[in-house]
């Protein structure tokens, strides 16, 4: 039998953090950097720039295979350590190799127009995302795995709650040195300034890798000490979590819920800094550099929502307000294009990750409470999955909309009112269909509905 395993110190939680700093990092390079390069610089079509950049959450579904691969087959005899470390290298080398790609793609848009060779390199491009989306799966799902083996019931909570705030640090800290790092840069200097912050941000996130997780399985995990019969969240298919979701009329509303928030969320992912360097006349720096207001906004709104809003509102009630906060933020955007006002579109920025972090809380803690504890993994694993498709959608979706709306309108701010407005009227339907949603009808049901649809897949 293996020995038993001490503790994790708070001092190790908040090194594992190191890691999900690092990821935060590099989202602010593709959702914050490139989706304005190729949209706003070099005038690639939203939904092409979109779809090529969502192909790395579309790929979410190889986190099944990555996951059972860690669970049964250890490198070097660790079943995490070496697929996160192996896994993050390999996400820095397929980020600079797409950054490549896209100056391709913009040299070959402005030689040969939007012909065949075009369209290679947008392939390529998305091809490039997909394999950067497959080394994301590669280490942030054996990392997860990583989080549960090395931690108990009485501690887990923590470890979960410093790691996701160090995500938002990360995408803070990116934020603030991106902006620095491309301060003053002219359409001369672009290539080669962007270039070098795919270089150094990267190189930077293999050594927080390393920091972060070297000698902490080895020391922690109780892997070995652990039941296997477990349903791991990796077993979750996308095809099992869509028949899970919609059981029953409850979680079917639940779902609905969860699936317009997500996309009304995401909506904005991909032009968000088009509009401020489009309306506003920002630079790639201070376009950029909007995330830490968005970071510094989530991490307050996680905070209030944990230690007051649900306590003394409830998390249904919590949930609703995040939706209806959310949607004034969205309109708030609107106004600050209309009236020009750079201050204002700071404001609803980090008002915006405010809300969402009131909102997100709010939700996430709501679903852990709408299912019994003998369907909980199964359920949580389900909609993890289901939020990453409905998260790439959204992205994809918001490109789309951008692109429909510089076709109908000849000025370029009713485009982007076009997608934020949207974004705004979804937030107001996911409040109506929570309010929907009956805890009590909810506890009852699905738990026979979800053991129901499991039972039929073992037939």
């Amino acid at each position: 039998m293996a020995p038993s395993r001490p503790k994790i110190t708070l001092f190790t939680m908040f090194r594992l953090g190191l890691f999900q700093m690092g990821l935060g990092l590099l989202s602010l390079l593709t959702l914050g950097v490139l989706n304005q390069v190729m949209i706003s610089e070099l005038r690639i079509p939203g939904v092409l720039a979109a779809g090529a950049i969502a192909m790395y959450q579309f790929v979410a579904p190889a986190r099944i295979w990555f996951g059972q691969m860690s669970d049964s087959r250890p490198i070097r005899g660790h079943h995490r350590t070496g697929y996160v470390w192996i896994g993050m290298t390999l996400q820095a080398i397929c980020l600079f190799l797409a950054v490549q790609v896209v100056w391709q793609l913009g040299a070959s848009v402005e030689t040969a127009g939007w012909a065949a060779p075009t369209y290679g390199w947008v392939g390529l491009l998305a091809l490039m995302f997909g394999c950067y989306g497959l080394c994301i799966s590669a280490s942030s799902t054996p990392f997860t795995a990583l989080l549960v083996d090395i931690s108990d019931e009485d501690n887990r909570s923590k470890l979960v709650g410093i790691v996701w705030a160090m995500l938002m640090v990360g995408i803070v800290v990116g934020a603030i040195v991106g902006e620095v790092m491309l301060s003053g840069m002219t359409p001369d200097t672009l290539q080669a300034g962007i270039n070098r912050l795919f270089i150094l941000f990267p190189l930077a996130v293999i050594g927080l890798t390393v920091i972060a997780t070297a000698g902490v399985e080895k020391k922690y995990s109780r892997y070995a000490l652990r039941s296997t019969a477990a349903d791991r969240e990796e077993q979750i298919t996308l095809g099992r979590s869509l028949r899970i979701l919609t059981a029953s009329r409850q979680t079917g509303i639940f779902f609905g819920f969860l699936l317009m928030m997500t996309i009304s969320l995401f909506l904005q992912q991909p032009v968000l800094e088009p509009y401020a360097r489009e309306v506003f006349q920002m630079t790639i720096g201070e376009s950029a550099g909007l995330n830490k207001y968005w970071g510094y906004g989530i991490l307050a709104g996680m905070a209030l929502s944990g230690f007051w809003i649900v306590p003394q509102l409830g998390k249904k009630r919590s949930a609703q307000l995040g939706c209806f906060l959310t949607a004034i933020c969205f309109g708030l955007v609107l106004l600050s294009g209309i009236t020009q006002t750079q201050g204002l579109l700071k404001l609803a920025v980090l008002l915006f990750g405010l809300s969402s972090g009131i909102l997100t809380n709010s939700a996430v803690s709501l679903m852990l409470d709408l299912t019994a504890a003998e369907t909980a993994g199964t359920f949580v694993g389900a909609w993890g999955l289901a939020q990453a498709m409905a998260q790439a959608s959204a992205t994809l979706l918001g490109g789309a909309l951008l692109d429909i709306g510089r076709s109908v309108f000849t000025q370029t701010y009713p485009a982007f009112a076009l997608v934020f407005g949207l974004e705004a009227v979804g937030m107001l339907v996911a409040m109506g269909l929570l309010a929907r949603v009956n805890v009590q009808e909810f506890q009852t049901t699905s738990q026979k509905a979800i053991a129901a649809v499991l039972e039929q897949e073992l037939e």
